[in-house]
């Protein structure tokens, strides 16, 4: 389909799609008094929520201080002046609902709004049916003799790993790090945390040691939970207590976590008094990857998330519970992973099959093994499946896949129809998600009926209200107009932790989350992504997005990969420049592949300067680092000139 022209400028400063932590957030009264902001702020879009039944008890001794006003006092207070739109209402089924509010075009889910429980934390949620699958394998590690746990583990280690953190002094609002890599354990420990009321918040535990201990230092952890792979790198974070999950000897000044929980038993009874946990207290604390900007921590509520699988999952069936097996290879530190996988799947009953991290040969090995039905991936690892020689060694006629899901990074054309050519049986879903809107919040994935777009992101799940506006103007926008996307629902952020500047440019005081992505719905309902405005190159006034040249790049037959960013120019102000990895074998030069790109865009998208590298740096998400790439390319320009 053919993407509208687009005529907007970017903003100067726009959302992260990643994660988050919690803080003192400003009420509607303080707000008005900040006119410095092109954007009224808003201190929380969620619902009010009734008092939640305590999911676990507690015991022991307190080794941590138990001050936990910083993040309870955040929540409540935002939880007090939320707002709360009837997106269902307005909702109708076959088409999409568009609605003229003040001259606003709104548009909502062709689908019936579905009921959010409001009386149910997120480890309830999850874990809720389970005893009737108790024996059935909830979470096992991909490679051979792997670690696996079933449902009825799940729920009692989850409990227990509760029980022992109140144990230890953890109170509801305190923070807990975990630095660990994908593994069995993972979401026990993630929905542990949770369950004791306090605020789960990931890292990737191969970061460095610097940029570990900046997020423990400020979400002002309690604990840190860590193996082999990052114990070195947190033992000396702020002198904050770390629990070591491993086999072998337990480092010197770590908890032990099998002692931990054994202690947590022998203990009986608790002897701290259970604090009753709120649908509206946070329960995650997910930071940003920093690629665009500084990193920042993302409040999330249980609201939050049981809002956000409610809407996603509103088409799965009672006829596929216990029946799918989930590929969880997307990192379990990253919302997509903890929520979009883990937690989806652990709520109807499914399987996750764990990998740690993606190597090609082991990825398919897993997907053969384990008769993977569902594998959410991204671009890259589709690139590999396409590309690679690799998968001529398995026999994959028997493939019990039926669908992926790419929603980290975009999904280049080409690439789709190279990948549904290989894999003729494989359903491809395309999906759109942020952290600051707790996962999913656009997919195609629940339409059957409906073939999928090319270039599409999806539909609007239920209940929720999606609008595009002119960034310069805020005046939103009709079908078929790019404009940045705004997303308004219950599973809106409470804000970013200590952080008021930038949550007040994020969320207006209408309750909209302005994400800083550029899009469209179209006729049908359907909405296409263009780019980030942050990443848009303006080339002599004209609005060049990076994601449509990686496209035309990447269909070149000698392109392995390719990444699109712009450059300063004097007389210009930015130029269209490339990074190219060339395949093995290919001989075409810098020109020819430039001289490709030209023929088929309008003379202001050409490529100005291009450059073959051996790698394209990205994210563990999937998207490409493109600040990055525009140091990198410019540092060495200054080094040839010099």
């Amino acid at each position: 389909m053919t993407q509208p022209h687009l005529t907007y400028k970017p903003l100067a400063l726009t959302a992260h799609k990643t994660c988050v932590a919690a803080a003192s957030m400003p009420s509607p009264a303080s707000s008005s008094r900040h006119h410095h902001s092109r954007r009224p702020l808003v201190s929380s879009t969620n619902a009010n929520a009734k008092a939640a039944s305590s999911f676990v008890h507690l015991s022991g001794s307190t080794l941590i201080s138990t001050n936990a006003q910083e993040l309870a006092a955040a929540t409540t207070s935002s939880s007090s002046t939320q707002h709360r739109s009837s997106m269902g209402d307005a909702a109708a089924m076959g088409v999409v609902s568009e609605e003229h509010e003040e001259e606003e075009h709104i548009f909502r889910s062709r689908f019936p709004a579905v009921t959010v429980p409001d009386d149910v934390t997120v480890p309830e949620f999850v874990l809720a049916g389970a005893e009737a699958h108790a024996d059935k394998v909830a979470l096992v590690e991909a490679a051979p003799g792997g670690r696996s746990y079933t449902y009825g583990e799940v729920v009692r280690d989850v409990a227990r790993f509760a029980r022992a953190l109140r144990s230890v002094g953890i109170r509801k609002g305190h923070v807990v790090v975990v630095a660990l890599p994908n593994l069995a354990v993972y979401p026990v420990v993630s929905l542990g945390v949770m369950a004791a009321g306090a605020v789960f918040s990931g890292v990737n535990p191969r970061a460095a040691a610097a940029e570990i201990r900046k997020q423990v230092e400020d979400s002002e952890a309690r604990l840190v939970v860590a193996n082999e792979v990052a114990f070195h790198k947190v033992k000396d974070a702020g002198g904050v207590p770390v629990i070591f999950i491993g086999g072998g000897e337990v480092p010197a000044g770590a908890i032990s976590w099998d002692e931990l929980l054994a202690a947590a038993d022998r203990t009986g009874a608790p002897v701290v008094a259970v604090e009753p946990v709120q649908q509206s207290d946070l329960c995650a604390l997910p930071y940003s990857s920093g690629t665009t900007g500084v990193s920042k921590g993302v409040m999330l509520s249980h609201r939050n998330l049981v809002s956000n699988l409610c809407s996603s999952m509103f088409a799965v069936g009672k006829e596929t519970e216990g029946e799918v097996v989930t590929l969880g290879l997307m990192p379990f530190f990253h919302i997509y992973g903890i929520t979009g996988i883990c937690c989806s799947t652990l709520r109807h009953k499914g399987t996750v099959v764990v990998m740690d991290r993606f190597d090609l040969r082991a990825f398919l090995a897993a997907l053969v093994r384990h008769r993977v039905v569902f594998a959410p991936i991204v671009p890259p690892v589709m690139l590999a499946m396409v590309k690679s020689p690799l998968v001529a060694e398995f026999d994959l006629s028997d493939l019990a896949l039926r669908s992926v899901m790419t929603a980290a990074a975009p999904l280049a054309p080409d690439l789709l129809a190279a990948f549904q050519e290989k894999f003729p049986g494989v359903q491809v879903e395309e999906a759109y998600g942020l952290t600051e809107h707790s996962c999913i919040t656009l997919t195609h994935a629940a339409d059957p009926a409906r073939a999928a777009k090319r270039n599409s992101v999806g539909f609007i799940v239920p209940n929720l209200e999606v609008k595009f506006v002119d960034p310069d103007t805020g005046r939103s926008l009709p079908k078929n107009t790019p404009g940045e996307l705004c997303v308004r629902s219950q599973a809106v952020m409470q804000g970013y932790y200590k952080k008021k500047e930038e949550t007040e440019r994020t969320i207006d005081a209408n309750g909209w989350l302005h994400t800083g992505d550029v899009g469209y719905i179209d006729d049908d309902g359907d909405v296409f992504i263009v780019d980030r405005i942050k990443e848009l190159i303006k080339y002599k006034g004209f609005q060049v997005a990076p994601a449509e040249l990686e496209a035309i790049l990447l269909s070149h037959p000698s392109v392995e990969d390719a990444a699109v960013f712009g450059l300063p120019d004097e007389e210009a102000g930015e130029i269209p420049v490339s990074c190219v990895v060339r395949r093995r074998g290919a001989d075409e030069t810098e020109a020819d592949v430039m001289a490709y790109v030209a023929e088929r865009v309008a003379s202001y998208k050409k490529l100005r300067l291009l450059r073959f590298v051996d790698a394209i740096p990205k994210s563990v998400s999937g998207k490409i680092m493109r600040r990055q790439l525009r140091d990198d390319f410019i540092n060495k320009a200054k080094t040839a000139a010099a």
